[in-house]
């Protein structure tokens, strides 16, 4: 057992080494990696290629349409001017005084159906103007943009961690949706508009800074004019999720929560629309009449967002793929099983061991994304002797995949380049924003379970 967790511990060593050390391609890495722990677990060599390959497919099956969709969809509302008209109606709402929440909401909504490196790339010039406009710090409404990209990418579907994690654990992805709902939107604020008066008074010099534009590229400007409307544009952004929140009312309602063992017509076709994957096909579909078709653009015009998109997320979906190969290795090398055995007849909570153990992956690796892979690979065992909701597990694993972001991970230096802070003043913001929103989401998970066991 003890041999297996220090192959476990050198494996995630080398991947260190070879991502910050080396600048080794991370997907490139993860491979590697898991080859070189499968041969230090024991495993047959002949064995080795098959899990790694299987590792790749079972994370890539579903989960590629899901992301795939999800990033055209985004692209649509982007490219079309639906995303600039959300940002510029919520803030004309909720007036200067609530600027933080208007900009909070209106990032949440948009990072439902946007990544989170686009949804930063989209909102920073749009936060830039209304800050020099209402003649407050760009970091003071920066801070609350960033976390609610931040809660909207670790606990919400369709985004890939949370789709991810919810198929290896076998959760049900709209019970994670509703409970991390409500975690999320908690979470954003506390790490949002509240921390950012905290952080207004040991860090000030940060909120001095005048931002940097430049590497963001070149801005599409709208005009609320040539923009679609304000309704139209929200409901094309939350258009899975709403497909994804009525299968799960609706199957916690009417029948108790449980798949029936006969379906009538209706059960089918709401299973069939709260499919992840069905469920961003049709939004996509609608998307692509409401952002595009209806606002006069060609089909040619849409494609070529739809192209766009995919090409943005290539190289993402690889190293998602590589994540799941390195799961993949650890579970068929038996480390998920020594892990579990470990912690047998221990008095630790599996949520809290869930989070615990995406902390220091998160802390190791920087990728979210691989930090809550990896962490239910090796907590799926003991989930299922404790009798823990997956659903909890889920959304617990996606809290600790977001705590302690620093110098390993991508977002620390699109925070630190956008803001154009110094490194320590992006330590003293953004990696204590990510870990707020980290202790918030345990806090909050824990108190579910309690509520709900």
């Amino acid at each position: 057992m003890l041999l297996k967790l220090l192959a476990l511990l050198i494996g995630i060593i080398i991947l260190l080494v070879l991502i910050i050390k080396f600048k080794i391609n991370t997907f490139v890495s993860l491979i590697l990696t898991a080859v070189i722990t499968a041969v230090m677990l024991g495993m047959p060599l002949g064995t080795v290629a098959d899990s790694v390959s299987n590792g790749i497919g079972s994370q890539l099956g579903e989960l590629s349409m899901v992301f795939g969709f999800g990033a055209m969809l985004g692209r649509l509302v982007s490219d079309s001017g639906g995303a600039y008209m959300i940002a510029e109606t919520l803030i004309k709402r909720f007036g200067k005084a609530r600027l933080q929440v208007a900009v909070m909401i209106a990032s949440f909504i948009l990072g439902i159906a946007l990544f989170f490196e686009v949804g930063m790339v989209l909102l920073v010039p749009i936060v830039f103007a209304i800050a020099v406009e209402a003649g407050v710090p760009i970091l003071y409404l920066g801070i609350p943009m960033a976390a609610a990209l931040s809660v909207t990418h670790g606990f919400l579907p369709p985004h890939p961690a949370p789709v991810a994690i919810a198929q290896v654990l076998g959760a049900n992805d709209g019970k994670v949706l509703l409970f991390g709902f409500f975690i999320a939107i908690v979470a954003a604020y506390i790490a949002g508009p509240l921390f950012s008066k905290i952080a207004r008074k040991y860090a000030p010099a940060a909120f001095e800074r005048k931002g940097n534009l430049s590497s963001i590229g070149e801005v599409k400007e709208f005009t609320p004019e040539e923009s679609p409307s304000f309704g139209l544009s929200v409901l094309t952004a939350l258009f899975p999720v709403i497909l994804l929140a009525i299968s799960t009312i609706y199957k916690m309602t009417v029948n108790g929560g449980v798949d029936p063992k006969n379906p009538s017509l209706l059960d089918s076709i709401i299973a069939f629309i709260g499919s992840p994957s069905i469920a961003m096909l049709i939004s996509l579909f609608f998307a692509m009449y409401t952002m595009g078709w209806a606002r006069k653009r060609t089909t040619a015009q849409i494609m070529e967002s739809l192209e766009n998109a995919v090409k943005s997320i290539a190289m993402l979906l690889l190293v998602i793929g590589g994540g799941g190969a390195f799961k993949q290795v650890l579970i068929d090398g038996g480390v998920g099983k020594a892990v579990a055995q470990l912690f047998l007849g221990s008095s630790i909570s599996p949520l809290i061991l869930g989070w615990l153990v995406a902390v220091v992956l998160r802390v190791a690796l920087g990728s979210a994304t691989v930090a809550s892979l990896t962490a239910a690979g090796i907590v799926a065992p003991l989930m299922a002797q404790a009798g823990v909701d997956p659903a909890l597990m889920v959304l617990a694993i996606g809290a600790g995949s977001l705590a302690a972001s620093h110098v390993n991970d991508a977002g620390f230096w699109m925070f630190r380049e956008y803001f154009d802070l110094t490194i320590k003043q992006t330590l003293q913001t953004w990696t204590v924003l990510e870990s707020v929103i980290s202790v918030v989401g345990i806090v909050m998970v824990m108190g579910l379970n309690l509520l709900f066991h």
